[in-house]
């Protein structure tokens, strides 16, 4: 690792909590006036006022604005569990890069930024989030908490995954789905970041895996993270390239025009096969290109949010 990369590592805990932030900020501001009346430093969220509550913890303010009662929900009413699962193999930190930012992200920042997010939105409701992160181990598992402490531990361990790379590392998801799903007991909302890249005879596995999670009543959300302008479009220009498998270490030389139609049906039979197996077994499907804002995955959690409590 250069000095570039001990650097970013020793820094990356103060970075990655910011850049959280401002992701958070910038998607709350962008919430104003919208339906999502879920966030502020005050209270974990706005629920409709029922005839006969204590008028006490009613909003006000908010009352004068829209002309409907709302009452407040505390910090301290805990409503939702969350764990979230990082595939952390080796295509997952593709591109390659030295430093991140919230505009240059490869498939593992992206993963790391998007969750460090979505930690942010759960602390501010007060509610418990776990983590588990997986190569071609179960690198890393933490059960839902909700404590400041927790949090620091969770912030850093996202932190040492975006800067420790992970070279030649398969992942058997399904494996470690099975294993999560008997660590989990009380129903939560599992999200999952992943490509999805592994091998057509682990396919039938990975769904069996995911229904073990919906078995168990979670709410299961599988994003798929991938990078569209390369892995999907395969916007290459048309010299001769060497394509390496990052897993594997194989490596194949072509033209990218040679192949590319042929990879762009290929692909989309992939994905929309993915899909409809999502939508079969009622696992919410969502597109994670890292060349979009982050804004993507955060609407995701408030809608799927509002629907679980």
């Amino acid at each position: 690792m250069n000095l570039q990369n001990e650097l970013n590592k020793a820094n990356g805990f103060k970075n990655l909590e910011l850049l959280a932030k401002q992701v958070v900020e910038g998607f709350i501001s962008g919430m104003h006036k919208s339906p999502f009346h879920g966030f502020s430093a005050e209270f974990a969220e706005h629920k409709i006022y029922n005839q006969g509550e204590s008028t006490r913890h009613i909003d006000w303010k908010l009352f004068a604005k829209t002309d409907k009662l709302y009452t407040k929900r505390y910090d301290d009413e805990t409503n939702l569990r969350c764990h979230i699962i990082i595939d952390n193999s080796s295509s997952m930190h593709y591109p390659d890069m030295d430093s991140f930012s919230i505009d240059n992200l490869n498939k593992i920042g992206f993963s790391v930024l998007a969750t460090a997010a979505l930690m942010q939105m759960l602390k501010k409701q007060r509610d418990a989030v776990g983590l588990s992160v997986y190569s071609d181990n179960y690198d890393f598992y933490a059960s839902e908490k909700g404590s400041e402490r927790h949090h620091h531990m969770l912030m850093s361990e996202l932190s040492h995954v975006l800067y420790s790379g992970a070279k030649e590392k398969t992942s058997e998801t399904y494996k470690y789905l099975h294993q999560i799903a008997e660590k989990i007991h009380r129903r939560s909302m599992i999200f999952l970041f992943t490509d999805m890249f592994q091998t057509i005879e682990d396919d039938a596995k990975l769904f069996e895996a995911l229904r073990h999670l919906k078995y168990n009543k979670h709410e299961v959300v599988l994003f798929h993270v991938f990078d569209k302008e390369k892995e999907f479009n395969f916007n290459f220009d048309n010299k001769p390239k060497k394509f390496i498998d990052v897993e594997t270490g194989a490596t194949i030389n072509l033209f990218a025009d040679t192949i590319k139609d042929s990879y762009g049906e290929a692909v989309s039979s992939y994905f929309n096969a993915l899909r409809l197996k999502c939508a079969q077994y009622k696992i919410k499907y969502v597109e994670a290109d890292i060349n979009k804002p982050l804004s993507n995955v955060l609407t995701t959690y408030m809608l799927e949010r509002q629907k679980f409590l």
